[in-house]
């Protein structure tokens, strides 16, 4: 049995989801893993993000009425970890945790 994946904004990188990211009514922000970069605990993968509806979310976290989720086919990617997103404030992006669970 897997535990449920949770998923964390800080208000500065929900601020620049809302920001940047043009969100539309029934929208949200999708996370998923795309090949190329790396993470905290992938080689050869990295986060992607893209504005899309959610379908079959294996988490979901909603802020001033918008998704922020995770797909099933994207379960492989997440497995075992909550996700943590804050903002760089150099870099002015989102940085991506992930926390065991």
């Amino acid at each position: 049995m897997h535990s449920r994946m949770d998923i964390k904004i800080s208000n500065d990188a929900i601020k620049w989801f809302e920001e940047e990211m043009g969100i539309g009514a029934g929208l949200g922000v999708r996370f998923f893993g795309k090949v190329y970069g790396k993470t905290e605990v992938h080689t050869g993968f990295s986060v992607g993000i893209q504005v899309a509806e959610p379908h079959e979310p294996i988490a979901k976290t909603i802020v001033n009425e918008i998704p922020y989720f995770a797909e099933t086919e994207d379960e492989w990617f997440f497995n075992g970890y909550h996700l943590s997103v804050e903002l760089d404030p150099d870099k002015k992006e989102p940085i991506y945790h992930f926390i065991e669970i």
